[in-house]
């Protein structure tokens, strides 16, 4: 098979986000988007239960993951006995910071990226407890995460409607918003 048509994910582009996602994120009402993001975050968490454990003595760590063409913060506030995720317009204190492009952020979760790849080539800057931060990378890694199902199946009969709309919108933007299943 020729190259072009064998490559694999890891070697193309980083996609930018389109400006009107980018800014309907950023206009975001956080109230409502801190609810979600919890909500998700906690259905993650009960489906993958190793995931807290995989962080060892990480496990109460504050992590701020920037995405830094949005602009926006997304705190992941383990030390809170019920972990908890929020929105911020300036990253907040905490005892990680990782930056990068959100969809290079999302693309690293989904396993579409390498985040060795993504910090050497500058697409992804960690601050902070570097230690933590690759204890949270190893435990996402192994947990296989897809959050655009577990988007999916927080809305319960239109789990259906709602994961063909993510595809949609991931066909038409190129940001990997699944779980990447081999070469697209």
């Amino acid at each position: 098979m020729p190259q072009a048509l064998a490559d694999p994910l890891e070697h193309r582009a980083i996609p930018k986000m389109p400006a009107l996602l980018a800014l309907g994120i950023r206009l975001a009402p956080h109230g409502p988007a801190d609810l979600l993001l919890t909500q998700v975050t906690r259905r993650i968490l009960a489906r993958h239960a190793g995931l807290l454990e995989r962080l060892g003595p990480y496990r109460r760590t504050r992590f701020v993951v920037t995405a830094s063409d949005v602009p926006l913060s997304f705190l992941l506030d383990l030390a809170r006995d019920t972990p908890a995720v929020s929105l911020h317009r300036e990253p907040p204190a905490a005892d990680a910071r990782i930056t990068g492009s959100l969809a290079a952020l999302v693309g690293l979760v989904h396993g579409v990226w390498d985040g060795d790849a993504l910090f050497f080539s500058r697409d992804l800057t960690v601050e902070g407890d570097t230690s933590a931060v690759l204890a949270l990378r190893n435990a996402i890694d192994d947990a296989e995460l897809d959050i655009g199902a577990e988007l999916a199946g927080l809305t319960g009969p239109l789990s259906g409607v709602a994961a063909r709309a993510i595809a949609r919108l991931e066909a038409a933007t190129g940001v990997p918003l699944t779980r990447a299943r081999g070469v697209r």
